[in-house]
């Protein structure tokens, strides 16, 4: 690929919390190491009182239509070659977010779409909204097959448009062994499950609770680690209810020496942290249609076995031996699943080895070279703008 080429990336970005912010710093920092001249274009919140965050060079008011076009007039006057948008639905304004086909409409140079969600079943204003971006970006990439499937089957999007790039993983070279990582973040003979992300009900933490006195009675060390404070926008809503309505649960069912709550927001080098101290990572999440999950990738890309619910993005990253499924919203599976783990080490070692395969694939740099690559293409005569 030419050396310094402009891409321009538009999601959300820190000091937003959540896990599009996340995914477009790394994905900026991955498109810098491959020789790319990256902007950012952060969408902000304005009725909250955000501003324009350190790092980046543009903000857009999600709520002010008028600044999409004002975004895409900037990016064309500083000479942006591509275009890449962080689709999640909830960041941009007006109904189905439809307020990012402005931008769409103005831009004049290719747009690679990165899809974080594919629904099944859209609404009518939904599929619209997403055909109108798949139709008017070069390529669209998604992070699962399933969401290839069903952006032709449910969206017509045509298959040569689609692009599988698999979420990244951080580079993390811990010079310690995973017991004197226990040690020092005070885990020492601990048997450690964990969970990450930002804290909602959405989440299913509560059927790993429930799971674990039967856990405990065989393995009285196990530990099972919450990570991550509330998500900002459940504190909005209902302040910690569900979080401490979970902290009720961990007492009434005497879990309280065996739970151990992170609440606050994990920079990155902690998280892998704790991850590396971990024995076992846990998703419980309660819906089938999930994409992807960031949190997985990053679980199985450290080379953690994995217990998890059998959404949709765990059943592909998991089919290949990284971990087992259990049935949504079942404590007894989901316990005797852990045991099986802790029951025989080398199932566990296995897993571990599988995961270790496929982090080695999709660490960041290499997700970056991958998405310079594709703006590259995205460039050549052969693949036109279609809609206009």
């Amino acid at each position: 690929m030419r050396k310094h080429r402009r891409v321009a990336l538009i999601g959300t970005y820190p000091p937003r919390r959540c896990g599009i912010a996340s995914f477009t710093a790394d994905l900026a920092e991955a498109l810098s190491q491959a020789g790319t001249d990256v902007r950012i274009a952060a969408m902000i919140r304005e009725a909250q009182g955000e501003t324009i965050p350190p790092g980046a060079t543009w903000a857009i008011r999600d709520e002010r239509p008028r600044d999409y076009v004002r975004a895409a007039e900037a990016m064309s006057a500083a000479g942006i070659d591509v275009v890449c948008v962080q689709h999640e639905y909830g960041i941009f304004g007006g109904e189905d977010g439809r307020y990012i086909l402005r931008l769409y409409q103005e831009l004049r140079v290719p747009i690679i779409t990165t899809l974080h969600t594919v629904l099944k079943s859209p609404t009518k204003g939904q599929k619209r909204v997403l055909s109108e971006i798949c139709a008017r970006s070069a390529f669209v990439v998604v992070m699962a097959e399933k969401a290839r499937e069903l952006l032709q089957e449910v969206y017509g999007v045509p298959e040569s448009r689609i692009r599988l790039i698999r979420h990244g993983v951080p580079v993390y070279h811990s010079p310690v062994p995973r017991e004197t990582m226990k040690a020092k973040l005070g885990l020492d003979g601990r048997r450690v499950i964990s969970t990450f992300g930002l804290l909602s009900p959405g989440k299913g933490v509560e059927n790993v609770i429930q799971a674990l006195p039967e856990v405990v009675r065989r393995y009285p060390e196990t530990t099972y680690l919450i990570l991550g404070g509330t998500h900002p926008d459940v504190v909005r809503r209902s302040g910690e209810r569900y979080r401490q309505s979970l902290e009720a649960m961990v007492d009434r069912l005497g879990m309280a020496d065996h739970v151990r709550f992170v609440n606050r927001f994990l920079e990155r080098e902690e998280l892998l942290d704790y991850l590396w101290a971990s024995d076992l990572f846990v998703t419980p999440y309660p819906g089938k249609e999930q994409i992807c999950s960031g949190t997985l990738t990053y679980a199985v890309g450290l080379g953690r076995a994995v217990v998890s619910t059998p959404y949709w993005y765990a059943e592909e990253l998991l089919g290949q031996g990284a971990g087992s499924l259990v049935p949504f919203r079942d404590a007894g599976a989901m316990a005797r699943a852990i045991l099986e783990m802790f029951d025989h080490p080398l199932k566990q070692q296995a897993c571990e080895a599988k995961a270790r395969s496929f982090g080695a694939s999709v660490s960041w740099p290499q997700i970056g070279l991958q998405y310079a690559e594709l703006a590259e293409e995205g460039l050549a005569p052969a693949h036109p703008m279609t809609v206009r």
